[in-house]
């Protein structure tokens, strides 16, 4: 609600209204072309592609002797010349097996890294926006409390000239307009910071055009501490990070206790006699092992700190748990502070000061009040009101920084919540 009535609407209508800026187009360009989130993306594929690594077999291993020269002279076909040899190592232990799941693990992390990335670059976007349509909110009071002022200052000077007012009125308004228009300069740099945040954020040149933003809504979130929490438990990146590195912690340890289990490597070999017309003259089968045990000091080392990765790992969990629900607590509690704010001043103060300054303008046309009051009245109006906008960019600004927080929407139908971005591999 105005806080002037309709005085001033002409002046207040933007020439942006036909290119409009919406919240969902902005935050869909972000996530496709922010380069932090191709960064995180590359580095989450890159994870992904460890994990064939870490789950084969080790490579087979062809090997091949030729009889250089022979100096002592031996019948036909009782040396060989030529051997053929392959061989392969077979992982009956599983080890391979368990670096795979640590490597699944780790590349879960990178996904959730990527997450923490998009929930933090969303946050950023939402917040720019919302400054941007609050500044072209308090740029557009500005302009209808000038308008507003100058029709007082114009009733003043008709006052003045028919002997019923005062100089004094008039170099007053005369004032009040000065200062409103000195603060148009700071809501033009307000707007243009957030637009090239904006544009910097969607990977576009910082002087590229926007369109005007929608207004602001109040739309209040139903949301209980105790819910907030739940929802951070279960969808938090960085605890779904540390799961993840405990996970992987936890297979590294088991794949460290199964190096003390041998190995074995099948091999075949096929040789050929001298002198002998065959292409092969004997085939031969055989196993070989590797003996760990001589080697104690290695692998007991090797399960001792991959015990100790484990253990800290754990406690990064918890740590993460712990930081988590009082990171939400506090910002929760902003959201709170600043949902009280909102709607106090538009259920309360908002409407009290538009009377306010209608009764006061009747009052001095007729009058009945000085100059003073009313230009006090609508002082205060305008503080009112603009401090109304200012609220309820706090508001949703903490709104979404409480969802970057939790890791996922908390306002169900808002439409400036999370949007869902979706890889397709």
């Amino acid at each position: 609600m105005s806080a002037f009535g309709n005085i001033g609407n002409a002046a207040s209508q933007s020439s942006d209204t036909t290119n409009v800026l919406s919240l969902a187009s902005v935050l869909a360009e972000v996530l496709t072309n922010n380069p932090t989130l191709k960064a995180a993306d590359a580095r989450w594929e890159a994870a992904r592609e460890r994990i064939p690594q870490a789950r084969a077999w080790d490579d087979p291993r062809l090997g091949f002797d030729q009889r250089a020269g022979r100096f002592v002279s031996v019948p036909a076909n009782s040396f060989s010349d030529e051997k053929l040899m392959a061989e392969q190592t077979v992982p009956i232990a599983g080890k391979n097996r368990l670096r795979g799941d640590a490597a699944t693990a780790e590349a879960a992390s990178a996904l959730e890294e990527l997450r923490r990335k998009q929930l933090d670059v969303v946050s950023k976007a939402r917040a720019a926006y919302f400054r941007l349509a609050n500044s072209y909110k308090q740029l557009e009071l500005n302009r209808r409390n000038s308008d507003l002022l100058k029709q007082f200052a114009e009733i003043s000077r008709a006052k003045l000239t028919a002997g019923n007012g005062s100089q004094a009125d008039v170099l007053s308004a005369d004032t009040e307009l000065a200062k409103l228009d000195e603060a148009q300069f700071d809501f033009q740099r307000e707007i243009s910071e957030a637009k090239i945040e904006l544009n910097a954020l969607m990977d576009r040149p910082p002087e590229t055009p926007l369109g005007h933003p929608e207004e602001l809504k109040f739309q209040p979130a139903d949301l209980s501490l105790s819910d907030v929490e739940a929802s951070t438990l279960s969808h938090r990146p960085e605890l779904a990070i540390a799961q993840r590195n405990f996970e992987a912690a936890e297979a590294r340890l088991a794949a460290a206790r199964k190096e003390w289990l041998p190995e074995p490597a099948l091999r075949v070999e096929a040789d050929r006699y001298n002198g002998a017309a065959q292409a092969v003259s004997e085939v031969d089968v055989g196993f070989s092992i590797n003996l760990p045990w001589f080697n104690r000091a290695k692998y007991r080392s090797a399960i001792r700190e991959n015990e100790r990765l484990v253990e800290a790992a754990q406690h990064e969990l918890e740590a993460a748990r712990t930081e988590a629900l009082a990171l939400v607590a506090d910002q929760f509690r902003a959201v709170e502070t600043f949902h009280h704010h909102t709607e106090l001043y538009q259920s309360k103060l908002l409407p009290l000061a538009n009377q306010n300054v209608s009764a006061r303008r009747v009052a001095y046309e007729s009058d009945k009040a000085t100059f003073l009051e009313i230009l006090t009245a609508l002082q205060t109006s305008q503080d009112v009101e603009a401090m109304y906008w200012d609220h309820l960019m706090h508001y949703q600004t903490a709104l979404a920084q409480l969802e970057a927080l939790v890791g996922t929407d908390l306002a169900a139908g808002q439409t400036n919540s999370i949007p869902e971005h979706h890889h397709e591999h």
